[in-house]
């Protein structure tokens, strides 16, 4: 049986056709676990300190080092991937989420949480956007946008679900419970999705060298710079992620109102996400990167400058969050508009690992900083700097978008 054309192994027309049950289970799931093990952290961290006597800078450091460890660990689970695909990754990675959540919950001191949360790290490194995007490259193909819209769509509402819900859960409930609620939710979602969605035989790899004029992609010029330019990005737009609940708590938000805040902040990454395609299809791939980066520090500047009132600092997250829901997509396809589909899940993953341990990194870095900057103005005018440097990087990092070959040699 004659093999596909480059890049359409999972198109409607192929050999092998899209499996129906991925799309609905990785929306599901991207959810429910970027909600559970990233979103509900920052509106329980300051329940979590007052229970415990436990440091902020403590307990943000222990959560930063599970985004260590998933950074750490992507590049190897990239190279599963690409090998083996995503089922047995992601199915893993939910039952170590619920594990983890479980002993985190359950910690009565804070070596004991911090292994929770190391645990979770490998849980995110299996369950998050990589593998997610990893299986809809390979499976649809050239469709591979509308795919990764889709999936990102659904991933977006991540904070608006859970982190509304999980302030709902500590009002009635202690921060303890709240997590043994949010693990079986974890478990009833993710664990059968992921199980069940995901047998489809996996296609092949478009066959493609990862050597451009003599130099592996990886340590080309445009690569190392765009890595760079993700790295800075990343650092910022996650402290701000982070510091967003504390930033509004010292202008007099309530904890409801800063989760809210947040979770709006997701509702905008949807909405940003459908507008991505659209300017794609006018902007070059450099053009694109630049000016994501740039406006992610713009709303940064802005979160540090305005003082309120609180419906206005709401209104700048939601525009914060269109800016993080392209910067999604924008990563996603970065290797695939610059380098073509073989090898995705370890390209990407190399290409990201920079930026997972700086956006591991900078959770405590904001807790830690903060303080000695005078506050979180500070701190998001110091951010926005990161942002814009990222921008200035991003201008050198254009390459001519490859062309798949006619055919796929037997």
């Amino acid at each position: 049986m004659p093999q596909l054309r480059a890049g359409a192994a999972a198109t409607r027309t192929g050999v092998r056709s899209r499996p129906r049950a991925v799309l609905p289970a990785l929306c599901a799931t991207q959810i429910t676990s970027w909600g559970v093990l990233y979103y509900a952290f920052p509106v329980l961290n300051s329940r979590i300190t007052a229970d415990t006597g436990w440091s902020p800078a403590a307990t943000t450091a222990a959560f930063s080092a599970a985004l260590l460890v998933s950074a750490t660990i992507g590049i190897p689970v990239g190279r599963v991937l690409d090998g083996r695909g995503p089922r047995a990754v992601m199915t893993t990675g939910s039952v170590l989420g619920t594990l983890a959540l479980v002993i985190v919950a359950t910690a009565r001191n804070l070596p004991l949480f911090t292994v929770g949360w190391l645990l979770a790290g490998v849980a995110m490194a299996t369950t998050f956007y990589p593998p997610a995007f990893a299986a809809l490259t390979r499976w649809w193909g050239p469709d591979r946008v509308r795919a990764l819209t889709v999936v990102t769509l659904a991933g977006g509402l991540a904070s608006t679900v859970f982190a509304p819900l999980t302030a709902t859960l500590a009002e009635h409930l202690s921060w303890r419970v709240s997590y043994l609620v949010l693990a079986a939710i974890l478990a009833a979602v993710t664990i059968p999705a992921h199980a069940l969605a995901l047998r489809a035989p996996w296609p092949p790899a478009e066959p493609a060298p990862a050597v451009i004029k003599g130099t592996p992609v990886v340590r080309s010029r445009p690569f190392l710079v765009l890595a760079a330019a993700f790295t800075l990005s990343g650092f910022a737009m996650y402290a701000v992620v982070i510091s967003l609940v504390p930033l509004l708590q010292e202008r007099g938000a309530s904890t409801t109102a800063a989760a809210w805040a947040l979770g709006l902040g997701g509702a905008g990454q949807t909405l940003g996400r459908t507008l991505y395609a659209s300017f794609a299809s006018r902007t070059s791939v450099t053009t694109r990167t630049a000016a994501l980066i740039a406006l992610g520090g713009a709303t940064t500047t802005a979160f540090a400058l305005v003082p309120g009132p609180i419906p206005l600092l709401v209104a700048l997250s939601l525009g914060a969050g269109v800016v993080r829901g392209n910067l999604t997509l924008l990563q996603a396809t970065a290797v695939t508009d610059r380098w073509g589909t073989a090898h995705y899940g370890r390209l990407s993953a190399v290409l990201t690992a920079p930026a997972s341990l700086a956006a591991a990194l900078a959770p405590w870095a904001g807790a830690v900083l903060s303080g000695p900057l005078g506050g979180y103005d500070a701190l998001f005018l110091l951010l926005a700097g990161g942002s814009l440097a990222a921008a200035v990087l991003a201008t050198a990092t254009g390459v001519r978008p490859p062309r798949p070959p006619a055919r796929v040699m037997p």
